[in-house]
C-alpha cells in the first residue's frame, strides 16, 4: 500500500527536495495534497507530475486564476487551510510543513490530527507556538520529527539514548558571508554580498539572518523547546565549512559529532524514510574538514545580537514571537534599503530591553490570534519607529 503525505509549500526549496525524494520512488508514495500561496504555475506542473488531487492555493488573487483555468479538471482546488477538513478523511502518514515564516503556524497546527508523522522546517511555529504543537502532537498521537539540519542531526544522535545523560549541545554556524570581512568595512556593504551566502543555498532573509546569527539564536531557541533543555546547556560554534552540524557531549564523558554533506537533502530523505533500510547517494568522507574543522566560539562584538539569548526566559513566552517579528520586519526593511545593515543589529537589540517587550516574558502563549495579533502589532511599531 502507498504512503499517503502531505506537503505544505511545495513550491519552496524544502518542497522541491522533498518532491526530487519521491519521484525516484513513485511507487511508494501518493500525494494526497500540495500547498503553495503565490506560485501556482509551479503547483500545477507538480501536481501534474505527481497525479495530486488536492491543493491549496492560499493567495486569493491566483486561488481564482487557477480555479477558473482549471474548472473542468479532476482537480480540487481549495483556498484555505479550513479545507483540511474536507481534503483528509482519514490520517495520512506523513507531512512536511514548510512553509516560511508565521503564515505557517496554523495550517502545521491544523494538520497534526491528521497525520501520523510530522516533518517541520518551519522554525517560527516552533520558536512561537512550541507549547501549542507539543499540545496538539500529544493529544493526537503525532511524531514529530525537525527538518533543519542541526535540529535533525540533535534528533538523530539522540535516539534511544536518555535527554538527561546531555551535559552540552554545540550547535555549528558558518559565521555566514561576511565572516572574514573586517568590521569597519561594514558601512559600504552591498545587498549582494550579503545574500550570496558561501555554503548553502538560501534566500535573500536567512542569508541576511545568517550574517547576523541571528538564525543561529532561534536555532538555539528551538533546540531548547524541541529537546527540553535548559539554555545554558546549548553554546553556538563558528565552523565555516559547514560540515558539522552538531555536537553533544554526555555526562558519560562520551562525545558525538554529527556530519553530513552540505545539503537539505539528506535530513529530508531521513525524515519520510525514518527508520527504513533506505540509502541515499553521499560523497565520501571530507577529510580535509574533519581534519581541521576550524572550530571556534562566538566573538560577541562581531555578533552582538547573539547577547539576546542571555535575556530569554526559560519557559515558553509571548517575548519569542516579539523577537521573531522585529527581526523580520528589520529585515524586511533593510532588503527594501529604508535602513541601514547595522540598524538590525542596534535597533533589535534596542527593542529587545524595552520594557514593554520585556512584560511579555510573563506570558504563555495560549493560542495562534494571540500570536499573530502581536506579530502584526511589533511589525508595525517597528516601521513606524514607535517602538
Amino acid at each position: 500500500m502507498k504512503q499517503k503525505i502531505a506537503i505544505l509549500g511545495s513550491t519552496g526549496s524544502i518542497g522541491k527536495s522533498l518532491l526530487k525524494i519521491i519521484k525516484k520512488d513513485k511507487k511508494k508514495f501518493e500525494i494526497s495534497l500540495l500547498t503553495a500561496n503565490k506560485n501556482y504555475k509551479i503547483l500545477l506542473k507538480q501536481v501534474k507530475e505527481f497525479n495530486v488531487k488536492n491543493i491549496i492555493i492560499t493567495d486569493q488573487k491566483y486561488y481564482k486564476i487557477a480555479k477558473l483555468k482549471y474548472k473542468n479538471s479532476k482537480i480540487n482546488i481549495y483556498n484555505n487551510f479550513e479545507s483540511l477538513d474536507l481534503i483528509l478523511k482519514k490520517k495520512i502518514d506523513y507531512t512536511m510543513s514548510s512553509i516560511v515564516g508565521l503564515n505557517g503556524l496554523y495550517p502545521t497546527l491544523k494538520i497534526i490530527k491528521y497525520t501520523k508523522i510530522i516533518a517541520i522546517a518551519n522554525k517560527e511555529s516552533l520558536i512561537c507556538a512550541w507549547n501549542l504543537i507539543k499540545r496538539e502532537l500529544n493529544l493526537y498521537n503525532t511524531k514529530f520529527i525537525p527538518v533543519d539540519s542541526e535540529h535533525f542531526s540533535i534528533w538523530f544522535a539522540l535516539k534511544n539514548i536518555d535527554k538527561k545523560k546531555i551535559e552540552k549541545i554545540y550547535l555549528t554556524a558558518s559565521g555566514g558571508p561576511l565572516l572574514n570581512l573586517p568590521y569597519r568595512k561594514f558601512k559600504n556593504l552591498k545587498i549582494s554580498q550579503i545574500t550570496k551566502h558561501p555554503n548553502w543555498p538560501m534566500g535573500k532573509k536567512i542569508s541576511v539572518d545568517s550574517s547576523t546569527l541571528m538564525n543561529k539564536v532561534f536555532e538555539v531557541i528551538e533546540a531548547k523547546k524541541i529537546f527540553n533543555i535548559q539554555y545554558d546547556k546549548i553554546s553556538i560554534l563558528i565552523h565555516p565549512k559547514s560540515y558539522i552540524h552538531a555536537i553533544l557531549k554526555f555526562t558519560n564523558g562520551m562525545i558525538k559529532i554529527v556530519a553530513h554533506d552540505t545539503t537539505m537533502k539528506i535530513p529530508i530523505f531521513n525524515t519520510i524514510y525514518n527508520n527504513e533500510d533506505k540509502k541515499i547517494k553521499s560523497k565520501n568522507l571530507n577529510l580535509s574538514i574533519i581534519n581541521n574543522p576550524n572550530l571556534a566560539n562566538i566573538n560577541l562584538n562581531r555578533f552582538p545580537l547573539v547577547r539576546i539569548l542571555d535575556k530569554l526566559p526559560k519557559h515558553n513566552s509571548l517575548y519569542e514571537t516579539a523577537i521573531v517579528s522585529a527581526n523580520d520586519a528589520l529585515v524586511e526593511m533593510y532588503l527594501k534599503k529604508e535602513i541601514q545593515y547595522k540598524e538590525i543589529t542596534k535597533k533589535l537589540l534596542s527593542l529587545a530591553n524595552t520594557k514593554e517587550i520585556i512584560s511579555l516574558k510573563k506570558i504563555i502563549p495560549k493560542n495562534i490570534s494571540q500570536i499573530e495579533k502581536l506579530n502584526k502589532y511589533v511589525r508595525l511599531k517597528i516601521k513606524t519607529n514607535s517602538i
